[in-house]
Order: structure tokens, then sequence, then C-alpha cells
């Protein structure tokens, strides 16, 4: 199979570190479950979205967005399966050197760059499966749709959308395998 894998809050927590870093900024308390909506201000209600994702772009940011536990063991298995994993991102262009070397070659070094699609559509891309937080990333594509649980997405009617929704990426290795039939 060709397996498509979202990068932000997929595979590593990106809401997590702009959460904690918005929260020293501008002397906050908020939490991950606060962003309800898909996008961050919803939780830092009078900053600018702009504000919060330029922190992107400071020095030594990329090294602290950790990895999502299981998701590199998930991948290796699905490419010593003999799978085709490929990572797809809507990666802005400023962004793309420090998040690719401090995150996924730091976590994932048995990617490489010809793995790597930059693109903010994917639904152009081929592939068997999609696994992705962002329901728009699903939505239209021609491939099995596997939505990865986020706060701003949990009340989103997967099964009726034609989504699996996962929480983990020992369910995603499950429904890969054919181990587990999606509910």
């Amino acid at each position: 199979m060709t397996i498509l894998v979202d990068m932000d809050d997929t595979i590593e927590k990106l809401l997590e570190a702009l959460v904690k870093k918005a929260n020293e900024q501008f002397h906050r308390n908020a939490s991950v479950d606060d962003v309800t909506d898909w996008s961050i201000v919803c939780a830092f209600p009078g900053i600018a979205k702009r504000e919060i994702l330029d922190f992107m772009c400071e020095p030594g940011f990329w090294e602290g967005v950790k990895p999502i536990p299981g998701a590199a063991e998930a991948l290796k298995h699905f490419m010593d399966e003999g799978h085709e994993v490929y990572i797809v991102t809507a990666t802005e262009s400023e962004h793309v050197e420090g998040k690719i070397k401090n995150v996924l070659f730091r976590y994932f070094p048995f990617l490489s760059w010809e793995q790597v699609i930059i693109t903010s559509r994917k639904q152009m891309i081929r592939g068997d499966v999609l696994i992705d937080d962002g329901i728009h990333n699903l939505e239209g594509g021609d491939y099995r749709k596997i939505l990865f649980t986020a706060p701003y997405n949990k009340d989103y009617d997967a099964e009726a959308n034609g989504m699996i929704r996962v929480r983990t990426w020992d369910e995603i290795v499950r429904i890969i395998d054919g181990t587990e039939c999606p509910e």
C-alpha cells in the first residue's frame, strides 16, 4: 500500500509546543484541550493567529516539538512490511528546514527527502490511505481516510463522513495490518 501521513499533530505534537510557547509569551494558562477549533486563537482570545504561528520561525522552536508516542515505530513497521510511506505536510516554506531537520529526520531517521511531499492540497496526492488530524485534508480525497483524534476534531462525526477515527498509533497499525475492523 501507499500510506500518506500528515505531520503536525499526527506524528508530532505541534499544537502542544505552540500552546506552551503562547502560554509563556502571553502569560496565559491554556491547555491543548482548549483548542476546540482548527484555529489555535480560540484558546487565546485577543491574540492574533499570526502572533502565535510566528513562533515556528523562532530559533530553537522546532527542537521543542516532540513525536507522538508510537508514530515512529508504526511508520517503520509499515516500511518493513513493504508499504510505501510518504509524509504529506502543508508546511509553510519558511518552516520547512527547521521542521524537517529538527523533527522529522530527528525522530524518524529512517525516512528520506524522497518520502516528503509538501502541499496544502492533499486531495491531489494519490495513495491508498491518508492519516491526518485535519478534517479538511481527508474530505474529498480518493483514499481510505483515517482521522487522528485531536481536541479540535473530537466532535466531528468521522464515521458518517467515511472516515475511521483513531486515538493512537497502535490502532492505526491494527487497522492497516487488517487485524482490527474499524467501528
